[in-house]
């Protein structure tokens, strides 16, 4: 179909006008009937342009065939009047008119339609031809230069023509190729390139339009996922091996993922799935079925690896339909997932905002405690279950703030944990109960407890042997108590930290043991001079025969290790009496004493020196 409709009505309304004057102008039946006959087809034209402007389909391209066709028509009588005009003795105004349009048609059909060659030589040849045949048949001078003129004339407009095409050509392939690459560009911009999936980009836009156009009444799930342990591939086993690791996560993760789901690489090892679904309980299955599929076992590169995932799940806010506020509820609910432990799942609840924003407060207020000199240690003895005398003190931090009074531990270390304030409040911890430590008896050590994140801190052991070295206190008289959940990892840096601390005469405590993730390799492994059996099974409301056996387990093992084994939770005198005959070599509890302030410690090593022992049975 004619590319320019503008310029095909001026070009109708043009033959039209020649028409009428060949039917008014002459009486030869012939170049009447011609003049008729073109102003037919001119209509026939201009009807089909403007039938194809509001079609589409099928009757569109039936129309595109047919009108190249009427476009030979058209040339052909084009061509017709002005061969009849030349040999007909038609006036010579109403020839040049004919013959100057049929030249002009001619001429213009090779610009106008560069794009298709052979349709222009055709509507060429069907003008000039027969002109130019009646030019050399009416036989004067200027007719037959005419002639002549008229086959150069097609042959030159035939090269324009050609050139124009080639030109036309070289245009659409730039043009073709510039959207192909525009549009790999904006592929690449949205994808990304180790996984194949979704980026960032591409997913916020990919979500938004799956948010837009669910259907009414359905529900949006998102899915946020957290790889575990993939620092710890990238590092030790090379980032060709974290790369491979994604790909295959992603693949899981693809052939898990319902059809029209969103699912786009995050982070570095963060993966989100944007699914429609009908109910809460879809969403809990497939949450299951993910969870499941990432704590599958996966070899690269002939190494076996188990990742498995924490993740976050959120359903869309009736009140807050918006990818935004979806993103935050998962995010926060992948942040408990995470606490919670390994291969976990949670879902978002109002809660759990009122939670982040106390956390938030406990956070903020906690760093400014440790400016403002808000936090106090206190000290819980360590007892020798034979002799009653005090062995060690467990340092412990307390929080007592001006406005709220005190604080739980058990409500800031784990902030302190997680926004990686316990690296400073720990150094602060050891220090200050080191220069506490170092007025004891000198066969009385100190114990301190040890996040894991701390462990991991870079330069953490020098901290700790330059918190002793400022308060003169040997490094055997300082045991750190580590639990059971730093092994999981197993990483080489665990075990550098405690060869270089133990090398300078630094212990090591095992705490909370039998309620994590208990291990004798742990044991055996690291340098462990202390097990802390943990107080469930001391105090705890099932404790019975069966803990006692484990008690006594524990202890006989600790004994052929030459270990000391410290019974916590220790609160009446049977229970003191229970865990001495099983074969525990210390206690702590608050039947020997609570944690008290560092003058209290004191005084309770100067009353045990007085012969004052601490409470013990026997």
């Amino acid at each position: 179909m004619h590319n320019r409709p503008t310029g095909l009505l001026i070009n109708c309304l043009c033959a039209l006008l020649v028409a009428q004057a060949i039917i008014a102008s002459t009486n030869n039946d012939h170049l009447r009937a011609a003049g008729g006959t073109l102003a037919l087809i001119t209509a026939l034209r201009v009807f089909l342009a403007l039938a194809h402007l509001g079609t589409e389909g099928r009757t569109a391209q039936v129309l595109r065939q047919i009108f190249p066709a009427t476009s030979l028509i058209f040339a052909g009588l084009v061509g017709l009047c002005a061969t009849l005009a030349v040999l007909t003795g038609t006036p010579d105004s109403l020839t040049v008119l004919v013959v100057g349009y049929a030249m002009t048609v001619g001429a213009g059909i090779a610009v106008g339609n560069a794009a298709r060659p052979p349709v222009v030589i055709g509507q060429m040849l069907l003008t000039f031809t027969p002109l130019t045949v009646a030019c050399f048949i009416e036989g004067s001078p200027p007719l037959v230069a005419l002639g002549l003129i008229l086959p150069c004339m097609s042959v030159a407009l035939t090269f324009v023509t050609m050139a124009m095409f080639t030109a036309l050509g070289r245009q659409v392939r730039l043009a073709a190729e510039s959207e192909r690459l525009a549009h790999a560009m904006r592929v690449q911009s949205l994808t990304d390139g180790v996984t194949g999936l979704n980026n960032r980009t591409g997913f916020t836009e990919a979500s938004q339009a799956l948010i837009a156009s669910r259907a009414s009444g359905q529900q949006v799930a998102l899915f946020w996922i957290d790889l575990r342990r993939f620092k710890e591939v990238n590092d030790m086993l090379g980032h060709h091996v974290g790369d491979e690791v994604l790909r295959l996560v992603a693949d899981r993760l693809v052939i898990r993922a319902p059809d029209d789901a969103v699912l786009a690489r995050f982070g570095s090892d963060e993966f989100l799935l944007a699914v429609p679904l009908a109910t809460r309980i879809e969403a809990e299955i497939l949450a299951g079925a993910l969870s499941a599929e990432l704590a599958a076992p996966m070899r690269v590169s002939g190494q076996r690896i188990e990742s498995g995932a924490s993740l976050g799940v959120a359903l869309l806010d009736p009140d807050q339909p918006d990818l935004e506020h979806l993103m935050q509820h998962a995010g926060l609910a992948l942040y408990y997932a995470k606490a919670a432990g390994q291969h976990q799942v949670c879902f978002f609840n109002h809660a759990m905002t009122r939670n982040l924003v106390r956390r938030k407060e406990i956070e903020a207020e906690l760093r400014g405690a440790i400016q403002r000199d808000e936090l106090s240690i206190y000290f819980q003895p360590i007892v020798d279950l034979k002799t009653g005398r005090i062995r060690a003190f467990e340092a412990l931090v307390r929080w007592f703030h001006p406005e709220r009074g005190e604080i739980p531990p058990q409500d800031f270390i784990p902030v302190a944990e997680d926004t990686g304030l316990i690296i400073t409040l720990g150094n602060w911890i050891t220090r200050m109960a080191a220069r506490t430590a170092v007025n004891w008896p000198e066969d009385v050590t100190l114990a301190v407890n040890l996040s894991p994140v701390q462990i991991h801190a870079p330069g953490a052991a020098l901290g700790i042997l330059a918190a002793l070295r400022d308060a003169g206190l040997p490094a055997r008289r300082l045991e750190l108590e580590v639990t059971e959940n730093l092994f999981v990892a197993d990483n080489a840096a665990t075990a550098q930290f405690m060869d270089m601390l133990a090398v300078e005469g630094v212990r090591f405590a095992l705490d909370d043991f039998g309620t994590g993730y208990s291990s004798l390799h742990y044991i055996n492994k690291y340098p462990f001079r202390t097990i802390k059996v943990d107080r469930s099974f001391v105090s705890g409301p099932n404790t019975g025969r069966k803990s006692d056996a484990i008690i006594r387990a524990v202890a006989e093992m600790g004994a052929t290790l030459e270990m000391e084994i410290v019974a916590e939770g220790l609160e009446t005198a049977e229970q003191v009496e229970t865990v001495r005959r099983a074969g525990c070599t210390l206690g702590q509890g608050y039947h020997f004493s609570r944690a008290v302030p560092a003058h209290l410690a004191l005084r309770l090593l100067q009353d045990e020196r007085e012969g004052a022992n601490l409470r013990l049975v026997g």
